[in-house]
């Protein structure tokens, strides 16, 4: 019997009664997103197109457990909790990327538990990485029929990614399931047909080195969500008419800077290459940043280090990164900008060394939502 047809065959409710499974991932900070959407790295392929991420210990945990038979429901903090027959769920909701990836695995009498230490839609690829989490969750709980060799990190990471993309209407990237699978420090390179692969991936940095890295980082929470679908949607308009070609051939040689400047632990390098690819982006898009966000910007400039939105911007987080005494004289400075604003904050930038694992299941919370 393949894989498939023990997936088709399998009795979700019954397994779980031997148990939930409960699986997590972090989320990331990066540096030249977009360029892991193949519509702009199949194009820019004589360029090198790369992207770096740096996985940060807020993990989304997600646990799976019986539930009527029947019947598929999703509980998440931050939203309305939601129940279909298995099957008919909608994939247009808030909880959508959860159904579809419940859909895939033909899952049926299960209730899926989601808790993001980060906030809602703060553009640290929370979903994406809840999608992973969920795809790991399942995976793990089909080993139980025995007989199933484990399912490789790569493999969770392009499953996530493809069930995403499959109903995002949107062409997507990889980079938020990668780090959620692979967690640390990475630059992800992106290749084309007929090369063999989607990525490439350089530890820019091995875990022994991960804490001293986190002097030089600094996270903020804006305090209002992001909405990247807005400003992703608008760049890949302008890459596809022809328009703003040379600002993405320079996001690339600014990505790569960047890098290598992390590689030879050149944090002033590093916020050089990060505040080139800002400008040329805000030029393109203004939006990445509100005002909050721009007085964080210029902030960080003035204390000589790099500061950028995460993901597409337009809300969610920023990140900053420099040398040590420079990140210093940074701190004070963005905590007053943020005190101007509820629910905006500094955020542990704490560097997650592990991707995705098994949690204990006492070590979980319960969501709010529904």
């Amino acid at each position: 019997m393949n894989r498939r047809d023990i997936q088709s065959d399998m009795d979700w409710r019954k397994v779980l009664e031997n148990g939930p499974v409960t699986v997590s991932a972090p989320c990331r900070i990066d540096m030249g997103g977009t360029l892991d959407i193949r519509t702009f790295s199949n194009a820019l392929q004589h360029c090198g197109p790369c992207t770096v991420n740096i996985a940060l210990d807020l993990r989304t945990t997600v646990r799976i457990a019986p539930y009527a038979r029947g019947r598929i429901r999703v509980r998440s903090r931050g939203f309305q909790g939601a129940e279909f027959p298995a099957g008919r769920a909608p994939f247009r909701h808030p909880l959508g990327l959860m159904f579809a990836v419940a859909a895939f695995f033909q899952a049926d009498g299960v209730q899926i538990s989601v808790h993001s230490a980060s906030p809602p839609r703060s553009a640290l690829g929370g979903s994406s990485v809840a999608a992973v989490a969920l795809v790991g969750a399942f995976t793990q709980a089909r080993r139980r029929l025995g007989g199933m060799p484990p399912v490789a990190g790569r493999s969770v990471a392009l499953i996530a990614h493809a069930v995403e993309e499959s109903i995002a209407g949107v062409p997507c990237g990889f980079q938020d399931q990668l780090a959620a699978v692979f967690g640390g420090i990475s630059a992800w390179y992106w290749l084309a047909p007929p090369q063999t692969g989607v990525f490439r991936r350089e530890t820019l940095i091995p875990r022994r080195g991960r804490r001293r890295l986190e002097r030089h980082l600094l996270a903020a929470y804006v305090g209002v969500p992001h909405a990247s679908a807005d400003i992703n949607g608008r760049w890949v308009r302008q890459f596809i008419s022809g328009s703003r070609r040379q600002e993405w051939v320079d996001i690339v040689a600014c990505t790569r800077s960047f890098a290598e400047a992390l590689r030879r632990r050149d944090y002033a390098g590093a916020a050089a290459a990060m505040n080139r690819e800002v400008d040329l982006r805000r030029r393109m898009t203004p939006a990445v940043l509100d005002g909050l966000g721009r007085k964080l910007v210029a902030a960080a400039r003035r204390c000589g280090c790099g500061a950028r939105f995460t993901g597409a911007g337009g809300g969610g987080c920023l990140w900053a990164i420099g040398e040590a005494d420079a990140l210093s004289q940074l701190r004070p400075a963005w905590q007053d900008i943020l005190s101007a604003r509820r629910q905006a904050h500094l955020m542990e930038a704490h560097v997650a060394g592990e991707g995705i694992r098994i949690e204990d299941e006492g070590r979980v919370k319960e969501p709010s939502g529904g």
